[in-house]
């Protein structure tokens, strides 16, 4: 199933390149006019922020709630009906350690607030948490794509792997474009997701 897009596309590939194309574009901008730095760091409304940034030229739910259930594989999303409750207590969370701030980030992917786009709109989400609390972002050209994906599956319920993968890559080069740049790499997407439930907000 292609998502309605804002392009017209009805070819899932197509889709996906354009997707991939127009934000990453938005995001070398986002870097540029350092808006992001503007934003409440950590907090769902930053997060909102800049999905609709990234996404607006794409996708009308850009910067909206999902209103569908969403899964990947056998492990399902916070459901809809839950979902603004789950996000108002990720804003709640404390992210003043290195441990904090990555628990915060794995419960925002369990909540996975948006239809699609929220691996890339996290990645930045993270980096500017990390960046404002602890002078640091993540090198994610030093994560291995398969280490990545295998310990976010995995973070549910065990998180220490990730909290392993992302320290180990932890740089304090904030100010690097070509860094900032790699956590929209289409290579880190998280494909896959079904859509099981339509719900309404």
């Amino acid at each position: 199933m292609v998502l309605e897009n804002k392009l017209g596309l009805t070819d899932s590939a197509e889709l996906a390149h354009e997707e991939e194309r127009i934000s990453k574009k938005k995001a070398a901008k986002l870097f540029e006019n350092g808006m992001p730095d503007s934003l409440p760091t950590g907090t769902f409304a930053a997060l909102q922020a800049i999905h609709r940034y990234l996404f607006d030229e794409i996708y009308d739910f850009a910067g909206e709630i999902r209103t569908v259930n969403l899964a990947k594989g056998s492990f399902r999303f916070a459901p809809v009906m839950y979902l603004k409750a789950s996000l108002a207590d990720i804003d709640r969370m404390p992210q003043s350690t290195f441990d904090e701030i990555i628990e915060k980030y794995v419960e925002m992917n369990i909540a996975h607030p948006f239809r699609e786009g929220n691996g890339r709109s996290m990645r930045i989400w993270l980096d500017l948490i990390l960046k404002k609390e602890l002078h640091m972002v993540v090198d994610w050209s030093r994560v291995d794509k398969e280490d990545y994906l295998l310990a976010m599956e995995r973070s549910p319920v065990r998180d220490i792997e990730i909290k392993h993968v992302l320290k180990a890559a932890l740089t304090d080069d904030i100010g690097s474009r070509e860094i900032y740049m790699k956590g929209i790499d289409h290579s880190y997407y998280y494909e896959g997701y079904t859509a099981f439930k339509t719900a309404d907000l």
